[in-house]
């Protein structure tokens, strides 16, 4: 048996297109902290809300490790730009899963269009983040319609998002239902002020009696568990690849830095104290990749934790050491290291922390 680690001709293409459009498009907007509107149609026609969406349906078609490929370039170009961006395709595989093949055609081509649409998510409420079966929103048949109460909150593109897979309970059980803008009954609530990852915008919705057609119902009635399962074991790779693309950068930046500050007219790099911090960094991105790409390819739900918790972790260690080799410069803003490590925090908590990870794969072991 043999294991390749090169890319196709085919990843390395859309690598560097990744990688040329977070330079030149994401790179200089990034320190603002917010997403200029006309940046998801600029991603959009160049295929980066769509790659993940089948070719039948206007999509790329990409496999999950050149998935993987592309949320790690995003990310090294700003990872609360590339939140947004990336969010738009979070309906997609609960469509392509679980949905009918009417609800496929309304809905996949809409996230594949060259305009751009934003979608989200909508697992966690205010007193229910983890753990999904503490969840109240409800949800109740009314004819051949269902009418959905609640709130959510912590969603990206939360309130604003054209198309919105939610989860409410149904007699008990949990549900997954599609929520379109503009539908009656579903209001935009607050607007969240983060640590890190700000450009993203993260907001609740509120779900005040919303009346959904039956065709609105998302897989089967009490499904609603196995599909957010099923959507983390995709997701929780792609979360990770853009920790590790958040790491690359700041670890670049770090060894750009250490290379041309001088300090007792030597280089930074030239002392072991300095040079160290920046071997392990580099080896931590790297065992990172590694592990993301085999749970990319695997789509194995203990490998999804173990890669997400790992590169989660790495990116805040890397982080936190290239604030330290940039000394007091780290500190300030001028250098974008301060941001980088305000946003790798985020990624210890988003799509369950780094703690619920160990959790789940101390769990999965236990029962194998």
């Amino acid at each position: 048996m043999t294991i390749e680690f090169q890319l196709s001709a085919e990843q390395r293409d859309l690598q560097a297109l990744a990688h040329e459009f977070a330079e030149r498009e994401l790179r200089p907007v990034a320190p603002r902290e917010e997403f200029p509107p006309e940046l998801l149609a600029k991603a959009a026609r160049a295929g980066l809300t769509s790659y993940a969406i089948p070719r039948e349906y206007g999509g790329g078609g990409v496999d999950a490790v050149t998935a993987a490929l592309i949320a790690e370039e995003l990310s090294w170009g700003c990872a609360g730009l590339a939140a947004t961006i990336q969010a738009t395709m979070f309906p997609v595989r609960p469509l392509l899963r679980f949905g009918t093949e009417e609800q496929r055609e309304r809905w996949l081509p809409r996230l594949a269009s060259e305009h751009g649409c934003l979608a989200a998510i909508a697992f966690t409420e205010p007193q229910a983040g983890t753990d999904l079966q503490a969840m109240r929103a409800t949800a109740r048949r009314d004819g051949d319609a269902y009418v959905l109460r609640g709130e959510k909150c912590y969603v990206t593109n939360g309130g604003v998002a054209e198309l919105t897979v939610v989860f409410a309970k149904l007699e008990g059980a949990i549900t997954a239902f599609v929520l379109e803008a503009g539908d009656p009954g579903v209001e935009p609530g607050r607007v969240e002020d983060k640590l890190g990852l700000r450009a993203s915008h993260t907001g609740s919705i509120v779900l005040d009696g919303a009346r959904l057609p039956a065709d609105r119902l998302l897989g089967a009635e009490a499904e609603g568990f196995a599909i957010a399962l099923d959507f983390f074991t995709a997701s929780r790779p792609q979360v990770a690849a853009g920790a590790v693309g958040l790491a690359r950068a700041a670890f670049e930046h770090a060894t750009a830095y250490a290379r041309e500050r001088e300090a007792f007219g030597r280089p930074l790099i030239a002392k072991q104290g300095v040079s160290f911090k920046l071997a392990e960094m580099g080896m931590a991105i790297e065992a990172a990749r590694l592990l993301v790409w085999r749970a990319a390819a695997a789509e194995d739900p203990l490998l999804g934790s173990y890669a997400k918790a790992f590169a989660a972790d790495t990116a805040m260690s890397v982080t936190t050491e290239a604030v330290q080799v940039l000394g007091g410069a780290g500190i300030m803003s001028d250098h974008p290291v301060e941001k980088w490590f305000r946003d790798a925090k985020v990624f210890q908590i988003v799509e369950g922390t780094s703690e619920i990870q160990r959790e789940i794969a101390a769990r999965i072991l236990g029962s194998s």
